[in-house]
């Protein structure tokens, strides 16, 4: 990595040198999530099966990256096979939050958001199933941007994949506009990318929100959520009342969410690891195996239902949206938690059925296909980072983008980020 990331310093000085057209990135440093295949740069996917795994090629948003004139320096943490929201991997170990290094940082695109929140990084890219862009960009006090399927074109990997997105991070809603636009370009490698140009996101973000409706919830009408998340969440109610949105307690209806994903889950792990479980299940954490096997499972008709709850949830979504333009809600229902739990059992005395259930506030939105971004709220009481999640209208990411840069922008806290803690 130090031999790459100089030459490409090097080439990037002699660019500028000569008066060449400058990318976008030019001169960037970046780091990739240890999910992204570098070229020559060790991926490992947080798997000891595939610990000294070197790609032969890049992937597109590497590629992307590169072409934009970012320097890859190296990759960022990630939980196995980027299982669950806590980034902890037998490979590199726990990442811990810079915050509170006894809390977690979330995941899965936790070493992305921590090396944000330390400024190792200017931008980051991650990836988001359930959460993993959001969860930790709420652990972290950073941004992190769930994009709708399509918007950033993925490869190599399954070419139909609606669940699983690439997207981008940064310490301001600014920069995360910047990444995407770079990022946000069709290709014919992946059949579901959008066809119009990310170049729309690196315009000035500014717009009046006055009479703007949006749909407020802190607990989509019956989740589990932690009191401080609720909290912080008022505050960051006040700002969008001051900012003139027209805020509202409605939301749609979220029946059938938690099957469908729970369904579609299992099915993807079973896809990408059910060849790893024949032959190295002695490598594979529990929550993966379990998480497989359940796709293993699964019949026709079991997905055949998930398909068709996911087309009506998707209607009356579709319904709630042409009177809000967006929905506003917590994007973890619980604060960052010890680095050395696995994953959050219960919370207000509720108890979670797996591994994955503390995080149905970022999951249900998935199975919409919605825009969604983790935009730093506020602080708990005991200085933990807590997140707001901003969801748009079908592939509206600039309006997203708008409105999160004018929340950043008025909100108080923004400007009283505590001190972080630097990594060894």
């Amino acid at each position: 990595v130090p031999e790459q990331a100089r030459q490409q310093a090097e080439a990037a000085d002699a660019a500028a040198t000569r008066g060449a057209e400058l990318g976008p990135l030019h001169g960037l440093p970046v780091a990739h999530k240890d999910l992204v295949e570098t070229k020559g740069i060790r991926t490992t996917f947080g798997s000891p099966i595939f610990a000294d795994n070197v790609p032969q090629q890049d992937a597109l948003l590497v590629q992307r990256m590169k072409e934009a004139g970012a320097i890859t320096i190296g990759k960022t943490n990630t939980p196995e096979f980027g299982a669950g929201s806590q980034t902890f991997n037998a490979v590199f170990g726990a990442t811990k939050n810079p915050h509170d290094l006894t809390k977690t940082c979330g995941g899965s695109s936790g070493g992305a958001a921590v090396s944000l929140a330390c400024r190792m990084l200017p931008i980051a890219d991650g990836s988001d199933l359930g959460g993993s862009l959001r969860n930790p960009a709420s652990f972290c006090n950073v941004v992190g941007f769930r994009t709708s399927p399509g918007r950033v074109p993925s490869w190599p990997g399954p070419g139909w994949n609606t669940f699983a997105v690439d997207g981008p991070m940064g310490r301001t809603v600014e920069d995360v506009g910047l990444l995407l636009s770079v990022m946000a370009q069709p290709d014919q490698r992946a059949p579901l990318s959008l066809t119009d140009s990310g170049e729309q996101f690196r315009q000035p973000l500014s717009r009046d929100f006055k009479g703007v409706r949006i749909g407020w919830s802190t607990d989509l009408g019956g989740l589990p959520v932690d009191t401080r998340v609720v909290q912080t969440l008022e505050k960051g109610r006040a700002v969008l009342d001051n900012l003139g949105c027209e805020l509202d307690k409605r939301f749609p209806d979220f029946s059938g969410a938690d099957e469908i994903f729970k369904t579609w889950r299992a099915w993807m792990y079973e896809i990408k690891c059910g060849a790893h479980l024949k032959t190295h299940r002695d490598q594979i954490k529990d929550t993966v195996i379990w998480n497989t096997e359940s796709g293993q499972k699964l019949t026709g008709p079991e997905l055949g239902r998930m398909e068709m709850l996911r087309t009506a949830l998707y209607h009356r979504v579709r319904v709630f949206m042409e009177t809000h333009e967006f929905l506003c809600l917590p994007v973890a229902q619980v604060p960052p938690f010890p680095v050395e739990q696995e994953y959050i059992t219960e919370i207000n005395g509720t108890p979670m059925e797996t591994y994955i259930d503390w995080m149905r506030s970022c999951y249900f939105i998935t199975v919409t296909g919605l825009p969604a971004i983790s935009v730093p709220c506020g602080f708990t009481e005991d200085g933990l980072p807590v997140g707001l999640q901003i969801v748009g209208r079908s592939r509206d990411e600039l309006g997203v983008l708008q409105l999160a840069h004018a929340f950043q922008q008025a909100n108080p806290a923004w400007q009283q980020v505590p001190e972080v803690a630097q990594p060894n």
